[in-house]
């Protein structure tokens, strides 16, 4: 496998490293968290829990599982190269 794939899955896994350990930063804790400061404060009756909560809930998952994906990626990419 050429090198570049190595690098393109580094340059994804810092990105997504960031991005979550930003969404869990703006997730709502005990005290309401960063998360209120951008609409996460309104809930709804129904639900008990906002919209925004809801999508920041989904993005988190989202890049959580694209960073999994990168570090079996990197995982699988150099066990090829060490074999090679």
């Amino acid at each position: 496998m050429p090198i570049a794939f190595a690098y393109t899955l580094i340059g994804l896994l810092v990105v997504t490293s960031f991005l979550l350990m930003l969404l869990i930063l703006l997730h709502r804790g005990k005290g309401g968290g960063l998360s209120s400061m951008f609409g996460g404060g309104v809930s709804t009756s129904l639900a008990g829990s906002s919209v925004a909560e809801k999508n920041l809930d989904r993005y988190t998952i989202l890049v959580g599982i694209v960073w999994f994906a990168c570090i079996v990626g990197l995982g699988l990419w150099l066990k090829l190269a060490m074999n090679s």
